[in-house]
Order: C-alpha cells, then sequence, then structure tokens
C-alpha cells in the first residue's frame, strides 16, 4: 500500500514536472529577481556594481508626484472602464439570449473585437479620434480637434476604445451564464404575475452572481494592468492625463533605466492584484455561505 502510494506520487510529480519546470523559469524566478532588484540602485549595464539600498526605493514612492499622477489615472481608467464592461456585457447578454433570427450573427460581431490584438485596435480608434476622424466628426460639438488630445477627453478616448474591444469576452462569459438559467423558474414567476424587473431581480441576478462577480474581478486585475492603449493612442499624454502605472513602469525600465526603482514600482502593483484577489475570495466565501 505505502510502495503503491509513492509510486503514485511519483507519477503525478513526473506529469506535474514540465509545468513546474516552465513555472520556476518564468514566472517564480522573474518574480524573485524582481523583489531583489527593487532593493537596489541597479546598475544596468554591470549589475554586479549595483548599490543595496533597502527600502529607499519603496520610501521614494511616497514623494514621487510621477507615481502618484500614474496611480490616480490607473485608477481612473479602471473606476470608468470596470461598470461600464459590466453594464454592457450584462445588457448584451440579456438582450441576445433569445433564439431570435439574426442573434447569432449578432453575438459572433460583438464578440469578434476581442480577437483583434491591441495594436490594432488602437490604429483604428486612433484614426476615429483623429483630427478628421469619424468619431471626431461627431462628438466634436464636446471637444475643439481630436480627444486624443484634450486634457480632459483624452482617457474617456481610451475608456470607450477599451469597453469596445473587451466587452465582447465578458458578453460571452454572461451569455452562457444566463442561458444555463432554467426556463421553468421563467415559466413558474410569470404564472405567479411576476413582471420582467422582479424575475430579473429575483431569478436572473442570483443565478448569475457568479458569473458577474467574476467579470467584475477579471476585469478589474486586467485594467490595472492597462498598457498599450496609452502607449500607442496618445504615449502618455496630453501632459501625462493618461499615464498609467504600467505605463511608468516601461518608462523606469525602457527610458531611464531605473531598474531597481521600476522593480519597486512593479511590486507595489503587484500588492494591488493581490488586494483585488484577496477582495475576490472574500465575496466568492461570502457569496457561498
Amino acid at each position: 500500500m505505502f510502495e503503491r502510494s509513492t509510486r503514485e506520487l511519483i507519477t503525478g510529480l513526473l506529469f506535474a514536472l514540465p509545468y513546474l519546470v516552465l513555472f520556476a523559469a518564468f514566472l517564480l524566478y522573474p518574480l524573485l529577481k524582481g523583489l531583489y532588484m527593487s532593493l537596489f540602485d541597479w546598475n544596468f549595464l554591470s549589475p554586479a556594481e549595483s548599490t543595496y539600498v533597502g527600502m529607499d526605493n519603496y520610501a521614494r514612492l511616497i514623494g514621487d508626484p510621477a507615481f502618484w499622477n500614474a496611480l490616480w489615472n490607473t485608477l481612473e481608467f479602471v473606476a470608468l472602464t470596470v461598470p461600464l464592461i459590466v453594464v454592457v456585457s450584462l445588457v448584451l447578454a440579456l438582450g441576445l439570449n433569445k433564439e431570435l433570427k439574426g442573434s447569432r450573427l449578432l453575438q459572433f460581431i460583438y464578440f469578434s473585437p476581442y480577437v483583434l490584438t491591441v495594436s490594432v485596435v488602437a490604429i483604428v480608434w486612433s484614426q476615429m479620434f483623429a483630427q478628421s476622424g469619424v468619431g471626431t466628426h461627431y462628438l466634436g460639438w464636446l471637444f475643439d480637434g481630436s480627444p486624443l488630445n484634450s486634457t480632459l477627453w483624452s482617457m474617456p478616448a481610451i475608456v470607450i476604445t477599451t469597453v469596445w474591444w473587451q466587452a465582447g469576452f465578458y458578453f460571452a462569459v454572461l451569455l452562457a451564464a444566463r442561458q444555463n438559467v432554467p426556463e421553468r423558474l421563467y415559466e413558474a414567476a410569470r404564472l405567479d404575475g411576476a413582471g420582467p424587473w422582479r424575475m430579473f431581480r429575483d431569478i436572473t441576478l442570483p443565478h448569475m452572481k457568479n458569473a458577474l462577480l467574476f467579470v467584475v474581478i477579471a476585469s478589474t486585475i486586467f485594467q490595472f494592468q492597462v498598457f498599450g492603449q496609452p502607449y500607442l493612442m496618445t504615449d502618455g499624454g496630453p501632459v501625462g492625463e493618461t499615464e498609467t502605472l504600467v505605463y511608468y513602469l516601461y518608462e523606469l525600465g525602457f527610458q531611464t533605466r531605473e531598474l531597481g526603482f521600476g522593480a519597486a514600482v512593479g511590486y507595489t502593483l503587484l500588492l494591488i492584484l493581490v488586494g483585488v484577489s484577496v477582495l475576490n475570495y472574500v465575496l466568492v466565501g461570502t457569496n457561498n455561505e
């Protein structure tokens, strides 16, 4: 019995070994290396000559206006984008749930933007919001010139781009959740005289709550890591209005070569994402009680 259990353990470890090797090489080692670098004034050309500074890089964040600007922009982006993604994807999922003529085509159309790369999406919407673009033509009464050059409208323009690009994925998740709600519950509710709002409140939402929670948490984590849209559409401008944490991290790592300080910024972002994950765990645990 003992030999059999040992043999099964060894067999399981052998099956998991390829993943463990890749996990250690491409995730665990970079994480530990980044933490190590954050404790140094890292010399890019000669790492051996790097100066140990301890927690100074993290203390420097407190008095760094660029970091707080990037953090505020990231929080603003998340606060604008996540609710819109949840609402748009939920409305689409509820509206296209029925087997109507053309619903399959519409489902494909709404999901298709998600398969595009961020570079394609950024180029398309940059043209839309250009001085002579279609979006600028119809929304020109809100701003002068391109919204991408406006300190007020550059962030909303990136938000619109992101929602158009990513809502299709979350729409597919919520559509699957809606289709798993037993139709007999709606039939029984109709017999009891329940209206659309009551059925939505008492049947649809309770049965879709786990999927909705996933959409909220997953989209929040993803939006905190936004980089491609501001990088390609506004280059962090105008005057830093769309510079996010990951964009700031990119500048520190690839432009000013402050790798130690950049690693500290990266780990601060990691702590924020861990906090969101803990919130997810708490909400799921409370939800399942």
